[in-house]
């Protein structure tokens, strides 16, 4: 693992937790993601399965966990199944986990080879009265046409035990991962701490008539380096007008002088993620007109942040930081007040430059699980990204810091990344002053 060793207690915490909110006699099964193809013999990197991370600690593709806690034997109510390697294996591939080593990881005691699983389920399932199993719940996933090893085992258990009910692990563990342990807040700061590291790599390259990948390599060294598993998604380096597109992701383009730049980016640490964006000027200098847009959306994240705290509903929260964004506008000269006093309630007219939400919440998932019903809790971690885009002025700016909230307010986990329009001024022209 590229990362330093989670304590298993955070997953052995986990899955007290969630056997608590399970259905009496009933057995989970997780299994862990595909390992995806993509031409002739090569494969993209292999990302695990969240929930059964969450529960298990295991990194390692060809795993399955069983949980039985009302099974007669003690050793059946703990099972983890992981790939027996062999030397041919290890000769092509490197060493896979052994079965003291996913113990050691995980908590759990028994540990078994994958190839056994049928035969020691089949041992424990007619004890049963059904299976939780794992899907993809979340509400923006992405559906297509490919079965997932989750979809193949949900089949699989329906043919081979039609009379046991099944219900969904995911409804439980979306509850359980919105909020955060003291280990998994660590995680998500080393994330950002990485995070910040690559900004100020940025802010020590960046120059007119760079590409947009060039500063999207700085990102990329300094999270390899530090340990960091890979991008939490694909960065967003867009300059000038490419900022007004919300999810521009090419970064092939030419950062020209005078352009106002937007990066949105994370890192993923242990498999728990970072976001943040930042906007810099390419020539070091920000426009009066950058400035003016960039101090709007700097004025929506601080008082913006301040709503985010416990007892909030999140559609109260949007539709307040709305309002700030609104009449940020206004003094921008966008919006006319008088026009916005009399609009239709049900299409504001600040979505013409303003489109997007400004929280969600982080975790395993960049925009991870949970509820948006649910109230604001302490042990949340939220993003808070407002954003104002002018597609005729070339300008697009958004700025996102991300949030633990506590009992009495909030952390800001990215203070370190500066932000003021001054400092990225200064560090900008400092490393210019010693070229």
């Amino acid at each position: 693992m590229r990362y330093q060793t989670i304590p298993n207690s955070l997953f052995i915490k986990n899955r007290k937790n969630f056997i608590a909110k399970t259905k009496k006699n009933t057995i989970t099964i997780l299994t862990s993601n595909d390992v995806k193809h993509n031409n002739a013999d090569d494969v993209m990197g292999f990302t695990q399965n969240n929930d059964l991370f969450y529960l298990s600690g295991i990194d390692q593709e060809e795993t399955i966990l069983v949980l039985y806690p009302d099974a007669y034997k003690p050793e059946n109510r703990e099972i983890l199944f992981v790939k027996e390697t062999n030397e041919h294996i290890k000769i092509w591939d490197g060493d896979k986990l052994t079965k003291e080593q996913a113990s050691e990881i995980s908590g759990i005691k028994r540990v078994e080879w994958l190839h056994d699983f049928e035969k020691i389920l089949q041992l424990i399932a007619f004890e049963a009265d059904g299976f939780y199993l794992g899907h993809n719940e979340h509400i923006k996933r992405v559906t297509n046409n490919q079965q997932t090893q989750q979809d193949r085992m949900i089949d699989w258990c329906k043919d081979k035990y039609p009379l046991h009910k099944l219900h969904r692990a995911a409804k439980i563990t979306r509850e359980l991962r919105i909020v955060k342990s003291e280990i998994e807040v660590a995680l998500i700061q080393k994330a950002a701490d990485i995070s910040v590291e690559g900004f100020h790599r940025v802010l020590q390259n960046v120059q007119p008539d760079c590409k947009e990948y060039e500063l999207e390599a700085e990102l990329t060294y300094t999270l390899v380096k530090r340990g960091g598993t890979r991008h939490a998604f694909k960065p967003i380096v867009a300059s000038g007008k490419n900022a007004c597109a919300l999810h521009y992701n090419v970064n092939d383009d030419t950062c020209e002088d005078g352009e106002m730049i937007l990066m949105d980016f994370g890192v993923c640490y242990g498999n728990y993620n970072s976001d943040t964006t930042r906007c810099i000027p390419s020539n070091g200098k920000f426009s009066e007109r950058q400035k003016e847009v960039y101090s709007a959306v700097l004025h929506c994240l601080k008082e913006g942040s301040k709503l985010l705290k416990p007892g909030i509903l999140s559609a109260d929260y949007e539709k307040k930081m709305a309002s700030l964004v609104e009449e940020q506008l206004i003094k921008l000269g966008l919006l006319d007040a008088s026009e916005v006093a009399a609009q239709n309630p049900d299409k504001p007219l600040y979505k013409k430059y303003f489109m997007h939400g400004t929280a969600h919440h982080l975790g395993l998932d960049v925009h991870d699980v949970g509820l948006y019903s649910r109230v604001f809790e302490a042990g949340m971690v939220l993003t808070c990204e407002p954003g104002i885009y002018i597609p005729e002025e070339g300008i697009g700016c958004r700025l996102e810091n991300d949030y633990v909230l506590t009992e009495t307010g909030n952390i800001n986990l990215t203070a370190a990344m500066p932000i003021e329009i001054e400092e990225i001024e200064e560090l900008i022209n400092k490393k210019n002053l010693v070229k």
